[in-house]
């Protein structure tokens, strides 16, 4: 790597001369005698730290670091100024100023400054490279399938994804509903700000509203320290709350006066904290019967559905399969390290005849798996797992014992039951909350009926 490059902006031929023999060793050093001098020698060079003189003839030092912010560009701000006056350097920091040195310099201090501007520089730009390959992974051309359905969805994301309105994603376990949500972020003018994600069925109710708002110190047991909730950590970016449809209505009153009122107060706390912060939310839930069985707030349900995009289930864009199959061989084969193989024409067929009851997900676990464990090159129905060569995917052998006469109805259903709850815990290794999320269901009445058919499995 070469030097780091350091641009000076100063009317004062003086100051530019000293500061460039000072640096040059360490830095590559470029001189600007005006602010739309320094304005374009940015344009054309990647900088890694400006020294920026507050007072300057025609565009000042202020006028300049609120441009170098505005572009967004990676380079940090050290301002110089002849005074000592503090409301100066003060209203430079809050426009987003590294730092500040006053003439005439300490060079020690002025050193150790720029070697700290240097290193967050090349950690913002690090976070800037990590959020435009974030971006691209998340660009509706990685978003796979050419199904009327599925197209259908990314019309609206495209149409929605630069405007701040809430939207709310609904579809079965597994069908990307958070995919969606990403591509809504990194598709906004908000793609440079955070975007933080809640999984609102994977946290404890009492644990929730304290991580969505925060809480002060003091406001329970353990609460030794203050702490910002999520909300505060999304100003300016995105919170995508996913499965709200989980939510106690208590938290859900206090979504709602985000969504209103842009504000809140930490738990244990009077004062009104303001945010600016875009909502998606996702559920597998029926919101609808939710209202009606009084779980679920009809005013926050209507704040929510603003935009609402329903992700179609698998089974309803069958003609996606074999393209995803394609993707998922190509990436998993990356991902791991392993020479790219194919499916055989029966293979494909009993991956087309299944009715994938945990949707995407499942079919991209399933060929992770395959990949991993079959021999050859090209995997054949032995590779795959014996769930889908039951009645070629069809039809299930519960379902043909009743019909035989051979099985009540409901020892038929408790088999079925037992049957997907195995095989879903297989698939999530044994986690249970991974599980619920392919059966479309929460841990909790995942383990109510793990209990009631004598399924044993770890917490």
């Amino acid at each position: 790597m070469g030097k780091r490059r350091v641009l000076v902006i100063d009317d004062e031929p003086g100051v530019r001369e000293s500061l460039r023999m000072l640096l040059k060793q360490s830095y590559e050093v470029l001189t600007a005698v005006s602010g739309n001098e320094g304005m374009q020698l940015l344009s054309e060079h990647a900088v890694d730290v400006v020294l920026l003189d507050i007072l300057m003839p025609g565009m000042d030092g202020l006028e300049v670091l609120e441009e170098i912010k505005q572009r967004n560009l990676s380079a940090q701000v050290v301002m110089l100024t002849a005074t000592k006056t503090v409301k100066t350097a003060v209203t430079a920091m809050k426009l987003g100023a590294f730092d500040y040195v006053t003439k005439p310099f300490d060079i020690d201090e002025l050193q150790v400054i720029v070697e700290r501007a240097v290193q967050s520089a090349a950690l913002a730009r690090e976070v800037q490279n990590l959020r435009a390959e974030v971006g691209v992974r998340y660009s509706f051309e990685n978003i796979v399938g050419s199904s009327p359905k599925l197209q259908a969805v990314l019309r609206t994301v495209s149409m929605v994804a630069p405007l701040k309105t809430t939207v709310l994603i609904t579809g079965e376990s597994g069908t990307g509903k958070e995919l969606i949500a990403k591509a809504l972020h990194y598709h906004s003018p908000r793609k440079h700000k955070p975007m933080v994600t809640i999984n609102c069925a994977a946290i404890p109710e009492n644990l929730l509203e304290s991580e969505l708002f925060g809480h002060e110190r003091g406001a329970f047991t353990d609460a030794y320290v203050k702490k910002p909730g999520q909300f505060e950590l999304a100003d300016q970016g995105t919170i995508f709350l996913d499965e709200i449809g989980e939510m106690n209505p208590s938290t859900q009153a206090k979504i709602l006066r985000v969504l209103e009122q842009g504000e809140f107060a930490r738990i244990g706390g009077a004062q009104a904290i303001h945010v600016d912060v875009r909502v998606i939310a996702a559920t597998n839930r029926d919101l609808h019967q939710g209202m009606r069985e009084g779980n679920f707030r009809s005013d926050l349900y209507y704040r929510l559905n603003v935009v609402s995009v329903h992700l179609p289930a698998l089974r309803e864009r069958r003609e996606d399969i074999p393209v995803l199959v394609h993707h998922f061989l190509q990436v998993k084969s990356q991902q791991l390290g392993l020479a790219e193989k194919s499916f055989s024409n029966e293979a494909l067929d009993l991956l087309m005849q299944y009715s994938w009851p945990g949707n995407v997900r499942e079919l991209e676990n399933l060929i992770e798996r395959a990949l991993v464990l079959s021999p050859g090159r090209v995997m054949t129905g032995e590779d795959l797992p014996q769930y889908l060569h039951a009645g070629n995917g069809r039809t299930h052998p519960a379902q043909q014992s009743v019909l035989r006469g051979e099985t009540r109805l409901s020892e038929a259903v408790d088999q079925f039951e037992q049957e997907l709850i195995r095989t879903a815990l297989s698939q999530a290794q044994n986690n249970q909350t991974r599980a619920a999320e392919i059966l479309g269901t929460t841990r909790r009445i995942l383990k109510y009926k793990m209990d009631k058919l004598g399924i044993a499995g770890e917490a």
